[in-house]
């Protein structure tokens, strides 16, 4: 390099330090099974800002690596220069792009955060054209841009097809005045950041574009800058299920944006000012190995101010882990009362519910706890999604859940993903609750089993608090497998679900609840009609038109349950079309029951247990 270009350099490096003066410039690198590699490219980026005298934090954030990255980033961290300090995040799980980032940024602190992803593909010496674009531009974000005119990019023919393709539905759909959106290098003021985080929804493929598409929306300005790729022939074929990925989280940012203008709506709570203790409450019958699960995914919180306290029937013996953890045993009563028990020798400001056959992702804690800044919340919940580990008949079981004729707007409860909300009733196998909120009225009811989260969740909301959905407080819930123990377990909400719609129709009162009873009556019509005999004064002709009248919603019915279920693997489709139509009918005839029951058994029988 000539003596002229290298002050030239230098200039454009001096507009990065002015930039960010006394402060950080935050380098929050995501890695995922980078252990051969890491450890240098940490080392490389550092001494890069460190002799251009950049006052810089790298944040790498391994999210879950299974190779040792962790080991790595660990000797990356040793104190080796004057201005740069290697700070790094271990995720125990993985938990995608999305949470790896926002992990990163929490534990960041600099006014300008780079986003860099930890291969290096990008390389930072690129660091100034941003800072320079920024300044030139006044812009709040500047992003790496392979289609900018001075960027220099070795790229295989078939991921630039894929690639300008999804650019061009991005501009169209979304309107993003960018030319790129997938690039692995971004500079962001803090706080627009901060502000497009928050609001997050996405955690994989399509997390650039939601972060860009909200920050647009709220007013912040985006430039480009030019970028060096060589990607070399790492890449393969591009996966299927990646495409079919990408394509539905690109157009659910889409819908949010643009149809149901969530993220204009969409809530930030305030900052916390300390981090409150959570007690954790689990009731279950005795140790298992579901409760073991559930313990050890405790010990990979992220949030770490909790304790655990689980109240069996009898004594147990619980292995020791990394947290407080209290065992009370409550002899053989129902949840309701064991969690009552549990709420009473609480320590937290915050009571977390969650089953023993439930385990959390490791960001559980964490993402409830933030809502709590904001006194108007009382509750917090999340989905419970199927394990990938279940037997395939309890696998089936959370598909016939999350299909849309069997949970319609409330698939949000067995499904991860979807917007932020606030609801009326929400189960306990997920739920966090103000303790002070519970104290005010008791806890649980303790005259039902099951429905008496329902009654909790009353309650909060008579209190005038708030109930709030987050999709990224998840537990993995594990299901009762089809049939028998699937239908056992749905008849009785049904029935309880179906009694409270008379005494306790606050939260229980809806159409939704009612059409698997109608529908039931309409197969008991239906079987009649059809087998009622041609009368002597009807031709053939017009009964057949009669029977075809009368079949016509059966067979819509059917071809709707064919589409909702369908799968490639023929097997998979049969058993959950077989498993709605069997949740159908049970729910609909128990919740008929409960209808007209004059008295909930739960009330006056004390022997139903978990």
């Amino acid at each position: 390099m000539s003596e002229g270009a290298r002050t030239k350099l230098e200039a454009k490096w001096a507009i990065a330090r002015d930039a960010i003066g006394g402060g950080r410039l935050s380098v929050i690198m995501p890695v995922y099974n980078l252990a051969d590699t890491i450890e240098a490219n940490v080392a490389e980026t550092a001494r890069l800002f460190d002799s251009h005298g950049v006052r810089a934090e790298l944040v790498p954030v391994d999210d879950g690596s299974t190779d040792g990255t962790a080991e790595a980033l660990a000797r990356a961290a040793e104190p080796k220069y004057e201005h740069v300090v290697v700070k790094p995040v271990i995720c125990k799980r993985n938990g995608g792009k999305g949470a790896a980032l926002r992990a990163g940024f929490d534990a960041s602190t600099g006014e300008y955060v780079m986003l860099l992803d930890g291969d290096l593909d990008i390389n930072p010496k690129q660091t100034p054209w941003f800072f320079e674009a920024m300044a030139a531009k006044g812009a709040d974000i500047v992003i790496g841009s392979k289609r900018h005119k001075r960027s220099v990019v070795q790229y295989p023919w078939h991921r630039r097809f894929v690639s300008w393709v999804y650019f061009t539905l991005v501009r169209i759909f979304v309107g993003l005045p960018i030319t790129d959106t997938q690039t692995g290098m971004k500079l962001f003021r803090r706080e627009v950041l901060g502000e497009s985080l928050g609001r997050m929804l996405v955690k994989t493929y399509a997390f650039d574009l939601e972060l860009l598409a909200i920050a647009h929306q709220r007013g912040a300005k985006i430039a480009e800058a030019p970028v060096v790729i060589r990607f070399g022939n790492k890449f393969g074929a591009l996966k299927a299920n990646t495409v079919k990925t990408m394509a539905l989280d690109s157009l659910a940012v889409f819908y949010r944006l643009r149809v149901l203008r969530y993220y204009a709506k969409a809530e930030v709570p305030p900052k916390l000012d300390h981090d409150p203790l959570v007690s954790v409450v689990i009731a279950c019958p005795r140790r298992s190995w579901m409760l073991d699960e559930c313990l050890a995914a405790l010990g990979n919180q992220s949030y770490r101010n909790f304790e655990v306290i689980v109240l069996p029937d009898a004594d147990s013996q619980l292995s020791t882990f990394n947290f407080k953890l209290s065992t009370l045993p409550t002899g053989k009563v129902r949840p309701a009362e064991k969690r009552n028990l549990g709420i009473k020798a609480a320590k937290g400001e915050i009571i977390a519910f969650i089953d023993d056959d439930a385990y959390p992702d490791a960001h559980w804690l964490e993402y409830a706890v933030r809502y709590f800044g904001d006194e108007t919340i009382g509750a917090v919940g999340g989905p419970g999604v199927t394990p990938p580990g279940d037997s395939f008949l309890a696998r089936m079981g959370g598909r016939v859940y999350d299909n849309l004729l069997v949970s319609g707007n409330y698939r949000y409860r067995y499904k991860a993903g979807g917007v932020r909300r606030d609801v009326d009733d929400y189960p306990s196998c997920n739920l966090f609750v103000r303790k002070a909120l519970l104290d005010s009225f008791g806890g649980y009811r303790t005259d039902f089993w099951p429905g008496e989260d329902t009654l909790l969740c009353k309650d909060i909301v008579d209190a005038g608090k708030r109930i709030v959905y987050d999709p990224w407080v998840v537990v993995c819930h594990h299901r009762r497998p089809l049939f028998g123990a699937h239908l056992r377990q749905l008849g009785r909400y049904a029935f309880h679900r179906g009694y409270f719609c008379k005494r306790y129709p606050s939260n229980s009162l809806r159409l939704s609840y009612f059409i698997p009873t109608l529908f039931v009556a309409y197969l008991f019509l239906w079987a009649i009609l059809v087998a009622i005999p041609q009368p002597a004064v009807m031709s053939v002709e017009l009964f057949c038109v009669w029977q075809g009248i009368v079949s016509m919603p059966m067979l819509a019915y059917i071809l709707l349950v064919l589409l909702t279920s369908f799968s490639l693997n023929p097997v998979v489709w049969i058993v959950t079309l077989c498993g709605v139509l069997a949740t159908h009918v049970t729910y609909g005839i128990r919740f008929l029951g409960g209808l007209l029951a004059k008295k909930a058994p739960c009330e006056f029988i004390g022997k139903d247990h978990a």
